[in-house]
């Protein structure tokens, strides 16, 4: 198993302690992430006026948004990749399937 890091990261000027598997530097990019979207919404119009938990509710509704519209763009693009595996499977069984008839004419003019 792998070592458990730490890091110390600022979300929205308060400083966190995060704790993963995972390297520091993808910890801090966790954080920037966070500080961005926290940064997009201060910028929308009466986002400030909300309450703090308001404000939290919000920046997590845009985060799980951000999360499945890329688990979204994710599973089209693996079943782009099916699709094709599938169409690279089937030109090389007809590529197959055209080398034995070749092979078979080839083998028929050499008789003649």
């Amino acid at each position: 198993m792998n070592k458990k890091n730490c890091a110390e990261v600022m979300i929205a000027g308060k400083v966190y302690t995060l704790g993963g598997y995972e390297g520091e530097e993808y910890l801090q990019s966790i954080a920037s992430y966070v500080n961005r979207k926290f940064n997009e919404l201060k910028k929308t119009e009466g986002f400030l006026r909300q309450s703090p938990d308001y404000q939290n509710m919000l920046l997590q509704l845009n985060i799980a948004d951000d999360y499945l519209k890329a688990q979204r763009d994710a599973e089209a693009l693996e079943r782009k990749v099916q699709d094709k595996e599938k169409e690279l499977y089937n030109l090389k069984h007809e590529m197959v399937k055209i080398q034995l008839q070749l092979e078979k004419l080839q083998g028929a003019a050499e008789k003649d």
